[in-house]
């Protein structure tokens, strides 16, 4: 068995913002057994998508010790997150979407994405990584840059351009 670098983005826009933060990665601690290898700075940043209340984000590494194949135990991570997520109070009905099929997105007191599985890539009706809006959002983007390792920088030039 291998340990492979899972990066995380952490959102709030509800409540107190920087408790939120730290209960979340907290529960990660306890969902992964183990601590973050790197923790980014804290970003404020306006709602994406929607009007909302302004998002504190960050980004985490752990580095994990991969128990199947990466598809696996990339769906168990987010199994884990998801569990976060509800044990925050999400409401994980989410995603909704307009009648154009347009994703609605809403004030959350807690979101973690999976932006970056190792160098894999992982395409399947729950998850896709690298995250695909990484890109298009300096939120998720400055931070990841923030605390990436050479080899996904490599791996996925199109992220950090």
């Amino acid at each position: 068995m291998e340990r492979v670098n899972v990066y995380l983005g952490l959102g709030s826009n509800l409540g107190d913002r920087d408790l939120n933060m730290l209960r979340a990665m907290n529960l990660l601690d306890q969902a992964f057994g183990t601590h973050p290898e790197r923790i980014s700075r804290i970003v404020e940043t306006p709602a994406w998508g929607f009007e909302g209340q302004p998002f504190l984000n960050l980004c985490v590494l752990y580095r994990l010790l991969r128990t199947a194949s990466p598809e696996d135990h990339a769906m168990e991570i987010l199994r884990q997150v998801k569990t976060v997520e509800e044990a925050m109070g999400r409401d994980l009905s989410e995603p909704l979407y307009d009648q154009e099929g347009r994703r609605i997105y809403r004030d959350r007191v807690i979101d973690i994405d999976i932006l970056c599985y190792g160098t894999f890539t992982i395409k399947n009706h729950d998850l896709i990584v690298p995250h695909p809006l990484i890109a298009e959002r300096d939120f998720a983007k400055k931070p990841l840059l923030e605390i990436s390792k050479p080899d996904i920088r490599e791996a996925f030039p199109e992220i950090f351009a």
